[in-house]
C-alpha cells in the first residue's frame, strides 16, 4: 500500500467516525442577555466600592469567590475600580437593575475591588496576569480555577457611560460561562 492509499484510507476513516464524535460532544449554548433598552438609571449613581476594606480581607474575599465559582459552576467577575470614577458608577447602576443583577447573580461570582487612584489592592488583578490597568473599571473574568477568560477585553468597560446600556449588558453576557447542554 502507498503512502497516498494509506493516507486516504485513514482520512476517510476519520471522516466515518465524525458523526458519532460530534454527537457524543456537548455543544456550548451562549448565554443570552437580559434586555434593558435605553434604561434610565436611577440617581444617584451608587458608590460600588468599599474604601475602607483592608488588603487582606479583598484578597479573602476573591479566594471566597474563586472557592464558591468552582463549585457552583460559575465565573468570577471581579470589577476593579474607585466610587470617584463615572465610568465604575455607571457600570454600578447597570449591575443595580433587577434584570441585570438576577443575570449576574445566575452566572457570576461578583466581587467589587476598591483601587483608590491606582494605589489600592493592586496585588489582586496582579495575580491573574494584569498587573496595570488601561483604566477603570477593568473587569476581570476568571475562572474558579484562576485562570484569566478575558485577557485584553478587560478593559472594554472604561468607557461605560458613553456606551449604550444594552451594549454593556451584552459585553458581560459574552463572558458567562456557557451552559453545556444536551449532545448533538
Amino acid at each position: 500500500m502507498t503512502f497516498r492509499a494509506t493516507f486516504s484510507a485513514l482520512g476517510v476513516a476519520a471522516l466515518m467516525a465524525l458523526p458519532a464524535a460530534l454527537a457524543a460532544t456537548p455543544v456550548l449554548a451562549q448565554v443570552t442577555a437580559p434586555q434593558v433598552g435605553n434604561v434610565e438609571l436611577k440617581q444617584p449613581l451608587p458608590y460600588p466600592y468599599d474604601e475602607q476594606i483592608d488588603n487582606a480581607a479583598v484578597n479573602a474575599q476573591v479566594d471566597a469567590a474563586l472557592a464558591k465559582a468552582k463549585k457552583e459552576h460559575k465565573r468570577v467577575l471581579l470589577d476593579f475600580g474607585g466610587n470617584w470614577c463615572g465610568d465604575c458608577r455607571v457600570l454600578a447602576g447597570l449591575v443595580e437593575l433587577p434584570e441585570v443583577h438576577s443575570f449576574l447573580d445566575k452566572n457570576f461570582v461578583m466581587v467589587t475591588v476598591d483601587v483608590g487612584r491606582y494605589t489600592k489592592n493592586m496585588d489582586v488583578p496582579a495575580r491573574f496576569g494584569v498587573p496595570k490597568f488601561k483604566g477603570v473599571p477593568t473587569v476581570l473574568v476568571v475562572e474558579g480555577d484562576g485562570t484569566l477568560v478575558n485577557g485584553d477585553a478587560s478593559f472594554d468597560l472604561t468607557d461605560a457611560r458613553h456606551m449604550e446600556p444594552q451594549a454593556v449588558v451584552d459585553w458581560l453576557a459574552k463572558w458567562a460561562k456557557p451552559a453545556k447542554t444536551a449532545s448533538r
